[in-house]
């Protein structure tokens, strides 16, 4: 681990040829491939001739490819076998992406950030005595590929546990025939049943389902908290939604001064980013050595036909930048569809500010999901709430009213005033946001939010009713139109 440390610290210090080197290596080992030949890759190529000639990628772009992959053909976009694919689901339709996994991303990359995890964490916590016990985490599922029986498609989490090493399987909880379940409600039990007699010293997970697990396993246990159920637990590895709005919530079902959280962020194409501080909430070090090569978009130009594209050295504190990512399974120049800030630049540190698809502009005042992520989280504490799970979509303009925002919000704890939570909504989102601001003026675009408390298990109701419950699927922060707030409400009768 201390090893590993020095590594972490070598890119730490020396970003640029850390990277450099990476993508020379990305671009020697792919020229022989369909998609290097057809780019002239070669053991020179430049970054320059490589932003030239290649074209930033969505997914349609790159379909083509996969799906020929995933009918068994080989060398493509990627010389290495690959058997695997990781299906994103995301938050939105029914249409699932299938995201190639090669050899070299699961060991260089998605292994290479769980055993970074832990050396970092040992570092921060020297005393720890998290390796006394097992690693709890919810896993998907998968299930071969309809194109082809011998390929297999699922979860991120799935596919990483499929593949783990027998030592590392010993080391965690439920077992792999429950832990990948594809029947959610039926794995919930499962899992309480056989993880309540465990020494759980760690949690992994997203923070929706796993309070989900930790919820049941209290009905079932007549526990009053966790702490009573696992008194040596003493982290939480969360992803995939902003932790900020759940702390209060964790805080309550963990009332334990020795818990500790640490945010990852890990993704159907890749591992990207390992919180390396203590109390800096939601910021992550950019991991430069897992087979990634990292660009960035400026947000103010993602819609444009020709974006300037930068390269890491080139990015500023403070900006909103959509990732672009090449990587060590053939993703190519690839829009993953996330938008960071960086909050360092030596180190570099992140933080997800949102989706690229992700905000409502229907009036000119650019929300994204930061924002209504930390205007919740100061509501909450303003009302002494805890929500469980929220979006908010515009109210278009007609001719007798005014345009706004509508939100739906979950809440496991009620605030005090509902009044006062939409006050205090509405100044934060002011506060963060000029241009939300500005039409918020004297209300002459924009009226004062509409929140309505949505009764339990709306949100849980919607997924069931997409089968979309568990694995990394999660609800849609904000959308710049009504199709999903609508059919949340249509689902459950509101």
């Amino acid at each position: 681990m201390k090893k590993r440390i020095q590594d972490i610290d070598l890119f730490r210090e020396r970003p640029h040829e850390v990277q450099q080197e990476l993508f020379q290596d990305l671009i020697s080992t792919a020229k022989g491939t369909a998609w290097g030949k057809k780019y002239g890759y070669r053991d020179s190529l430049s970054v320059r001739e490589f932003q030239e000639r290649v074209p930033i990628s969505t997914y349609e772009d790159l379909y083509p490819y996969f799906e020929r992959v995933m009918k068994g053909e080989q060398n493509l976009l990627w010389p290495s076998k690959i058997d695997w694919f990781a299906k994103s689901s995301g938050t939105t339709n029914a249409r699932s992406k299938f995201i190639p996994v090669s050899p070299e991303s699961l060991e260089d990359c998605h292994y290479k950030g769980g055993k970074d995890l832990l050396s970092i964490y040992v570092n921060l916590y020297p005393e720890t005595k998290l390796f006394t016990g097992k690693g709890l985490s919810i896993g998907g599922s998968h299930q071969p590929s309809e194109l082809n029986a011998k390929v297999s498609c699922g979860d991120v989490s799935a596919v990483i546990m499929q593949n783990l090493p027998i030592w590392a399987e010993a080391i965690r909880t439920p077992p792999l025939k429950i832990a990948l379940m594809d029947k959610w409600e039926e794995k919930i039990e499962k899992m309480v049943e056989v993880t309540v007699p465990e020494n759980v010293t760690s949690l992994s997970g997203v923070p929706t389902w796993t309070y989900v697990l930790l919820k049941r396993i209290l009905e079932v246990t007549g526990k009053s908290n966790i702490m009573e159920v696992w008194p040596n637990l003493e982290l939480f590895t969360h992803g995939a939604v902003a932790f900020g709005p759940y702390r209060q919530l964790f805080r309550e079902i963990i009332p334990s001064d020795k818990m500790n959280y640490l945010e990852v962020y890990n993704a159907s194409e890749g591992f990207f980013g390992i919180q390396d501080q203590v109390g800096t909430e939601d910021e992550m070090l950019l991991m430069l050595d897992y087979g990634v090569y990292y660009e960035f978009i400026p947000l103010d130009q993602f819609e444009e036909e020709n974006p300037r594209v930068l390269t890491l050295e080139q990015v500023e504190l403070g900006k909103n930048y959509a990732i672009v990512i090449s990587t060590n399974a053939g993703l190519w120049r690839y829009k993953i569809g996330d938008t960071v800030r960086f909050t360092s630049l030596s180190p570099y540190r992140i933080k997800i500010s949102g989706r690229t698809k992700h905000f409502i502009n229907a009036f000119g005042e650019e929300v994204i999901v930061e924002n209504a992520e930390e205007a919740i989280t100061k509501a909450c504490y303003a009302t002494d709430a805890v929500i469980s799970n929220f979006t908010a979509a515009p109210i278009y303009l007609e001719s007798d009213k005014r345009g706004g925002h509508e939100w739906l919000i979950e809440f496991e704890k009620e605030p005090h005033s509902l009044q006062r939570f939409t006050q205090v909504l509405d100044e934060t989102l002011r506060e963060v946001n000029s241009d939300y601001d500005a039409k918020r003026q004297n209300d002459i675009a924009l009226q004062k939010p509409v929140v309505h408390a949505a009764p339990n298990g709306t949100f849980m109701n919607w997924l069931r009713h997409k089968g979309k419950l568990g694995g990394q699927n999660k609800v849609p922060r904000l959308s710049n139109t009504r199709e999903y707030l609508e059919e949340i409400m249509q689902v459950n009768g509101l």
